[in-house]
């Protein structure tokens, strides 16, 4: 009897460890499944979502994540003359490309 509530507890531990990581999606995985693009799949969006958490800080998923449904605010960041717009753009233009590598 001891040994199966140590199993139930072992396993309830173990789901509990694993829920998190299945319940969340980061700013750019959450702006691709919004958007209304036909391709956008639970799974490429998540293998997006990790490229971004390779490729780009924090906050640059945060203020990108905002180009899925504002197209003007990507254009606006690329014609910007700020430094910290240009290193923006730079950042996300490499994040694209390894992304369309990756997750096709």
């Amino acid at each position: 009897m001891r040994y199966e509530a140590m199993m139930k507890s072992w396993m309830l531990a173990a789901c509990l460890a694993v829920l998190p990581s299945l319940t969340y999606a980061g700013p750019i995985e959450r702006a691709c499944l919004q958007s209304d693009r036909a391709a956008a799949s639970r799974a490429l969006c998540a293998c997006i979502q990790g490229v971004a958490d390779a490729s780009l800080r924090r906050n640059e998923q945060r203020r990108t994540a905002q180009f899925f449904a504002d197209p003007q605010l990507a254009q606006d960041t690329r014609q910007s003359n700020r430094t910290s717009d240009e290193r923006l753009w730079q950042r996300w233009r490499d994040f694209a490309s390894l992304a369309e590598r990756r997750c096709g």
